[in-house]
This record gives C-alpha cells, structure tokens and sequence, in this order.
C-alpha cells in the first residue's frame, strides 16, 4: 500500500517534524511493507530530504515544469532540480493544475520530462462534476490517460492516481460500485497501452480516517493519494492503521 501525502501550499521548517511519528510507525513489522511519501512545497524538498535520508519514508514534488533542461523559465522548477534536492518522485495532472491551465499535452510533456530524470511519477486522472453528471467520465479519463501517456513505452515508474475532481475537499467519496467500475476501467485502458502487469492504482479524494478502512477494502485500490488529511500525523497515521488494520 502506498500513502502519499500532498501537502499542497502549506508548512514550514516545523512541520517536517510531523513525519517523526509516521516513521516510527513504520518500525512496526505490521507496516514495514507500506510506501510513505511526503510531497510538501518546493521550499521543503531539500530540508525534508536531508533530515529523512536514513529513513523508509520518501521525498517527492507537487509538480514540475514540461522543459527537461535549464532555461530562461522565472520561478519554474523542472525535473532535473526537483532531482538535485534528493526527492524521487513527482505528482503530475493533479487537478488543481489542470484547472490551472495543465492540458493533456503539457502533462505529457511533464511526465516524459520526469522519466527522463528517472524519477517516479504519480499521474493524477479524474473527471469534474460537471462531465460525471454528463456520463463522460470513462471518455474523459481515457482521453487524460492516452494522451498524457502518448509516446511512452515504460510505465513501470509511474503510479496512478484516481483522484475524481469532484471529490477532492468535499467530503464526497464515489459510491463503492461506481469507483471499483472506474478502477477497473482505468486498469483496462492502461493494459490496452502496454503489457505491465503490476499496475498501482491509488484513490485521492477527501480520504479520512472514517473512510479509509472501507476504501482500503477495495482490490483495485493500491494505496491513497492524500491532501487535508496528511497535515495532521494523527488522522496521517490513522489512515495509515485503518487501511491495513
């Protein structure tokens, strides 16, 4: 199971000191074989990464620029810093970059820019309100995943994150029947591109420990894409507990 926590636009030098508690946890046999990754604000990376390096807890980004190389890009971050600062993985397509102007094509560019950097993606897809209503999703998430994987070949380094656009910071979770049928969907259209086998499949959207255990029991579901939540290591270490408990 992977837990991933996107701190989005929030903390400081002091809230690194949160995942102390998460990495004790981990030296329980019980969760020794679960994946933790702290993905806070660019400013964080290299700090988090520095105090955590010994640690079974991982480092990756919020985003990064589509150009692979350096370049006249003011305030952009690419790949190859976000690299340099120890982290190992980037999340890309999340919605709230996609409202922000990220289309299939730039996230495309984002996630080969990535590859090439042999840093490990998480490839958020998910439908709005607005096209669920429409019975589009399927269209749209095939639409997001074809063209954000056109042109690559190896999907091994990259997670996959279902994150319904309409879910995240709600409080609304899909109904168990409607997000196992989307899982099993995404699963499809990816082994229609390729032949990997062992294919990660997250869920994000207003997970919370009141939820966890029950999504957790889905067998599509690897793992969780987490925001709100993971700034608190309580409800952070709850989720943790309740999706293996």
């Amino acid at each position: 199971m992977y837990f991933i926590a996107n701190w989005k636009m929030h903390g400081n030098a002091r809230y690194i000191e949160k995942a102390n508690s998460v990495i004790k946890l981990l030296k329980i046999r019980k969760y020794k074989n679960i994946k933790i990754i702290y993905c806070p604000p660019y400013t964080l990376l290299k700090t988090f990464f520095d105090k955590y390096k010994n640690s079974n807890i991982s480092i990756g980004s919020q985003n990064c620029h589509p150009y692979s190389d350096f370049g006249p890009f003011t305030g952009s971050i690419n790949s190859k810093l976000i690299k340099s600062t120890g982290s190992k993985y980037i999340i890309i397509g999340h919605s709230e970059n996609r409202n922000d102007g990220d289309t299939n094509i730039i996230i495309n560019k984002k996630i080969k820019s990535a590859l090439r950097e042999n840093l490990k993606v998480i490839f958020c897809i998910g439908e709005t309100l607005t096209e669920k209503k429409k019975n589009i999703t399927n269209k749209i998430l095939k639409k997001q995943i074809s063209i954000g994987l056109k042109k690559i070949k190896k999907f091994q380094n990259i997670i996959f994150a279902y994150e319904p656009v309409w879910s995240i910071g709600t409080g609304l979770v899909p109904k168990r029947n409607e997000l196992i049928k989307n899982l099993k969907f995404i699963r499809k259209t990816i082994l229609n591109l390729s032949n990997i086998k062992n294919i990660k499949i997250l869920y994000g959207g207003s997970v919370n420990p009141n939820n966890a255990k029950k999504l957790a029991e889905i067998n599509e579901i690897s793992g969780f894409l987490i925001g709100g939540a993971s700034l608190n290591a309580k409800n952070f270490i709850d989720i943790i507990k309740k999706s293996i408990n």
